[in-house]
């Protein structure tokens, strides 16, 4: 698989994402982080992990949250020339929301197998196996992907978070 080009600029928006992971585990939360940046390196939203319960809602993870602030800020035009950059692959269901959102490249850290081995069989995060590539293929838009990258870094975040 050809690997997409990555600037300097793609891991400096990716170690702040894995920044926004690490903020959300000192509040508590599920270490995940992502933003969303627009084609002149302008940060459009930036958003950490809400879904541990009982107070947060399961379905908003980081890039969830991030998608759906930016679909309320930006048309979907604008959206596919935008890169959400996330601290670990997206899940199937946040590849959904990217999808409809229209947000028109993924770069990620930490791939979901890489997150596996942090998470074993958690219960608060039961792994889907289901790479975002694979979700964004079977649709008619054009996703473009870089990833995994920075994995031990995006990786410390999660150390010792999953214990039992």
């Amino acid at each position: 698989m050809p690997r997409e080009n990555v600037s300097e600029q793609d891991l400096i928006f990716l170690r702040r994402a894995i920044e926004l992971a690490r903020e959300a585990r000192n509040d508590g939360r599920h270490p995940f982080g992502a933003l969303i940046v627009n084609e002149r390196g302008e940060t459009i939203v930036a958003a950490r992990n809400n879904a541990l319960r009982p107070k947060g809602d399961p379905t908003q993870h980081a890039e969830m949250v991030a998608c759906g602030e930016a679909a309320r800020l930006l048309p979907e035009a604008e959206l596919a020339k935008c890169t959400l950059y996330t601290s670990t692959e997206p899940c199937a269901m946040c590849a959904g929301a990217i999808y409809w959102t229209g947000v028109g490249r993924v770069v990620f850290a930490l791939a979901e197998t890489g997150l596996l081995r942090y998470t074993g069989s958690h219960e608060e995060n039961p792994t889907l196996d289901l790479p975002c590539r694979e979700v964004f293929a079977r649709g008619q838009k054009q996703i473009s992907v870089a990833g995994p990258l920075l994995e031990e870094e995006a990786g410390r975040v999660h150390e010792g978070f999953w214990k039992p």
